[in-house]
């Protein structure tokens, strides 16, 4: 017996597995990005200790792993747009369709879950840098850049693949 056929004799609609990856893709980037602005926030919070005039700067650093939960946000409010939450009535789904809605949530889930914690660590990083060379800050930023580039892949791919289905 396949994974599909076993799945199809549970009690599980479609459209509770399509709901579930909605979720993940905006529950697990906040929590990356919560991790993330965390580490950020004690490293900054030490360097402003001893020099409260790079405020400006920490909080640049500060707000880069922030974004992971942003993308969660865009991906989750398109999920539950395309299975018709907001216009009163959920589409229900097969399955496989649910499955298939799943799926791509999951490259945003995953994504920002992970680029959340490490762009907090590359920015708690930054801000050593900063404290020792103020006029650095631009190399610090574009470090961090560069872990935003993958979590922005990870966006694009969950919105296309969920663009794809047309109920």
């Amino acid at each position: 017996m396949n994974v599909l056929a076993f799945l199809s004799t549970l009690p599980i609609q479609g459209t509770a597995l399509a709901m579930l990856g909605a979720a993940l893709a905006v529950a697990l980037p906040c929590s990356g990005s919560a991790t993330g602005v965390g580490t950020v926030g004690r490293a900054g919070a030490g360097l402003l200790s001893v020099d409260p005039g790079k405020f400006s700067r920490v909080l640049v650093m500060q707000i880069l792993p922030g974004t992971q939960g942003l993308y969660g946000l865009v991906i989750w409010f398109f999920a539950l747009t395309k299975l018709g939450f907001f216009s009163g009535g959920l589409l229900e789904l097969t399955v496989r369709e649910g499955l298939s809605f799943f799926g791509a949530c999951l490259p945003v889930a995953i994504g920002g879950l992970v680029f959340g914690i490490v762009q907090g660590r590359i920015c708690a990083g930054g801000i050593s840098l900063i404290a020792k060379k103020p006029k650095d800050v631009s190399r610090s930023i574009i470090l961090a850049i560069m872990m935003e580039f993958y979590a922005i892949l990870a966006l694009l791919a969950s919105f296309l693949m969920l663009n794809h289905f047309q109920f």
